[in-house]
């Protein structure tokens, strides 16, 4: 998927006032990551070892790179048009389908998976290039195009392949598409693009990100309700409820102490605002990988919150929260310039209650991940009263 215009174009074009905030369109699609992302976190839950986990992350990542792709030609795109509307309405239809293929994608339906990928990516490439760019050298749009068919030949063939084979297939072929991204699509004669060719509007894809975060912490909250209505109800199960529970609130907190909120200031202030909207996509991707850990987290904890806590279990448990930090640290210093020490401090603590993991069981471990975040989103509170903030973005070429 690309935007409307190219080089120039997009610097001089005027930005239409209403798409500085999404359209309620764009909320109707987030749904269906929310079923997606719902999936992904069961997928994981069910099969939690290290071929799942790295299963689960390159469902994640193709999923991702379908909805930050829609989030950015959403600037090019008038939503109010019924060609417009359309478009955004079959994405979310065949990412629905790819949704609901996920659970057997490296099974019998992993052929199926692999073509309606391969075909959302390059029929949106399509679109921007018959109907958006029609009047303009459509640049980007073929740029990304030919990309994506070099990763469909992955996709295709890892199905076509099969067996151990998929796996390392399809995380080339994802390596291949975010590498691509990251250097800006590279074409011979074409050259590649650059992110402040790219029309995109701060404020509004700001709150997209945020919105994203938003759904994968209501993704988490769903699991855990989902999980403690299936179980018996009994006060240990009820304590884990509680305690991932909380866990979900105060990563929610985190996310919005400062950081989260400025990040449109940020963008505004930055030398170099594309570059600035599309790096902070990486971070809240982080983000939102820690949190479908969380939710994973929720699945395991409330439905055995008692009795051994296997390795794999402690992994997810205490690396959903580092994770996250991980990313949150990174917003901090995109939207600062630098990294909260309160950031560096959490993931240190978490790394000195691992030892102790064979000798707890779930729920306390889940405890002492969420005492960790707790402690921070205090830190935060105490800095908040004390210290005034204002967006300092890094400088950026």
């Amino acid at each position: 998927m690309s935007m409307a215009t190219d080089g120039s174009a997009a610097a001089t074009s005027p930005l239409d006032p209403g798409l500085e905030r999404p359209a309620f369109l764009e909320l109707f699609f987030d749904l269906v990551y929310v079923f997606a992302l719902v999936t992904l976190a069961t997928i994981l839950a069910e099969n939690l070892s290290w071929a799942g986990l790295a299963e689960t992350l390159v469902l994640l990542l193709a999923f991702t790179m379908i909805w930050a792709l829609t989030v950015w030609g959403a600037d090019s795109i008038n939503l109010t048009r019924p060609s417009g509307q359309g478009q955004f309405i079959w994405v979310a239809a065949a990412s629905l389908l790819l949704a609901a293929l996920a659970p057997d994608a490296y099974g019998d339906h992993g052929l199926l998976f692999a073509i309606t990928y391969v075909v959302i990516h390059l029929s949106s490439s399509a679109y921007y290039i018959l109907v958006v760019s029609l009047r303009r050298p459509p640049r980007r749009s073929v740029r990304i195009q030919i990309w994506e068919a070099i990763a469909g030949v992955g996709w295709i063939g890892g199905a076509l392949v099969g067996g151990s084979g998929q796996l390392a297939i399809w995380g080339l072929a994802v390596v291949v598409e975010y590498s691509a991204a990251v250097l800006g699509w590279p074409v011979p004669r074409i050259g590649r693009s650059r992110p402040r060719d790219w029309r995109l509007v701060g404020a509004r894809v700001a709150e997209r990100y945020r919105q994203f975060v938003i759904v994968a912490l209501g993704v988490s909250i769903f699991v855990t309700g989902t999980t403690f209505s299936a179980s018996e109800y009994t006060m240990e199960r009820g304590s884990a409820l509680l305690v991932v529970f909380t866990t979900i609130v105060l990563m929610w907190r985190i996310y919005t102490y400062r950081a989260g909120e400025l990040l449109t200031d940020a963008i505004a202030r930055s030398t170099n605002p594309a570059l600035l909207t599309q790096s902070a996509a990486v971070t809240h991707l982080v983000m939102v990988a820690g949190i479908v850990g969380a939710a994973v987290t929720s699945h395991l904890v409330v439905s055995r919150p008692f009795g051994e806590t296997p390795p794999s279990w402690a992994a997810v448990i205490l690396g959903g929260p580092a994770l996250y930090l991980v990313g949150r640290g990174v917003l901090d210093f995109t939207v600062f310039g630098r990294i909260s020490r309160s950031r560096l401090a959490g993931l240190v603590l978490l790394a000195c209650v691992a030892p102790t993991v064979p000798l707890l069981p779930p729920v306390a471990v889940a405890l002492l991940a969420m005492v960790v975040l707790l402690l921070i989103a205090v830190a935060n509170l105490v800095s908040t009263r004390r210290h005034a903030r204002t967006p300092s973005p890094p400088m950026l070429g």
